[in-house]
């Protein structure tokens, strides 16, 4: 059995905990918040940060624990959704950055193209999840309001994360905290 790094698990519990909490900045107004995808932020830092498997797993508990505790977002079939979207988040950003990285890519290219793609392939993920719950349900899905509600409406929050995150570590590198996920856990 692999031991699991208490630095990672402290890093990933700090994440998580942003995760609860950012979220309020934007509650006032849940049109805002659904614009700014605050619960987007700590799951893709943490994943490249601190590794796939935490941003995987702090992806999709975040939307789930935060429903009930806090009556946002409605836990069917909003927190369900978001719960996979996040999950793809923090999977494909750590693992497609981890492995560019690997390959020797550049570092501000690795984490672009690792925010891009993994943006675009959880977005894929939730639209799937999306019409498995309304076929499930009985109810129409309707393309273009899907459209709308995942990307059109999210293009503020896209921009935000494309220029916050990179952002956030290139600070975090250029004060020495080390933001490159290993391959131990």
């Amino acid at each position: 059995m692999r031991k699991i790094s208490t630095k990672k698990l402290v890093v990933t519990a700090m994440f998580f905990a942003i995760g609860l909490v950012l979220p309020f900045v934007t509650g006032q107004v849940p049109q805002i918040g659904r614009m700014l995808l605050p619960m987007h932020l700590p799951v893709f830092l943490c994943s490249l940060i601190v590794g796939w498997p935490y941003g995987l797993a702090i992806g999709f508990l975040l939307p789930l624990v935060r429903s009930p505790l806090f009556g946002m977002p409605a836990f069917f079939p909003t927190a369900v959704e978001m719960a996979f979207e996040l999950a793809a988040y923090g999977f494909f950003a750590g693992f497609i950055y981890k492995k560019l990285l690997d390959a020797k890519v550049n570092k501000t290219v690795s984490l672009l193209a690792a925010l891009i793609s993994s943006m675009v392939l959880g977005r894929i993920v939730f639209l799937v999840v999306r019409i498995v719950i309304f076929k499930l349900s009985g109810s129409a899905f309707d393309f273009n309001v899907f459209l709308a509600d995942a990307v059109l409406n999210a293009i503020p929050g896209i921009i935000m994360q494309i220029v916050l995150i990179p952002t956030i570590m290139i600070s975090m590198e250029r004060n020495r905290i080390n933001t490159e996920p290993t391959n131990k856990n």
